[in-house]
């Protein structure tokens, strides 16, 4: 009798995990069957702008197309450093549309290997992407003290 009352217990526990386990696969799929607008970059996601001198600006665009059936919002894009300063398509860019996001990089006051982020948080999933200017500037050469 004990043996039938655990195998009972334990049957029950596996249905139940089993059930469990099926109602998140049901939410899973109505979560990827979500039509969401995608931001699709048609080049890098990184740019690396070589070797510079402090005080040059770099400026680079990141081209991208809305490969998504509804429009892209384009809701806020954020620099890691106040140097680096993101344009961007404030109107919707439609489905198919390309457009574009260019970054500039003031290397004034800066040297060394720089890594900039510019984080773009559009109405997609995920909700935001990741694009990076990269590269090396080169201190300024120093007044020579007068004579």
């Amino acid at each position: 009798m004990k043996k039938l009352a655990a195998f009972a217990f334990l049957s029950g526990i596996a249905l139940m995990l089993l059930n469990c386990s099926g109602s998140e696969k049901k939410s899973e799929s109505k979560t990827g069957d979500m039509k969401l607008p995608v931001f699709a970059l048609t080049d890098s996601s990184s740019y690396d702008f070589g070797t510079i001198q402090e005080g040059e600006v770099v400026e680079h665009t990141f081209n991208f197309k809305n490969d998504g059936p509804y429009p892209l919002i384009l809701n806020n894009i954020t620099s890691s450093c106040g140097c680096t300063t993101p344009e961007w398509p404030r109107e919707p860019i439609a489905p198919n549309a390309a457009s574009s996001i260019k970054v500039r990089f003031n290397s004034k006051g800066k040297s060394g290997p720089q890594v900039k982020t510019v984080t773009v948080y559009a109405n997609t999933d995920p909700a935001y992407s990741e694009l990076r200017l990269k590269g090396i500037v080169n201190s300024a050469p120093k007044p020579e003290a007068a004579k």
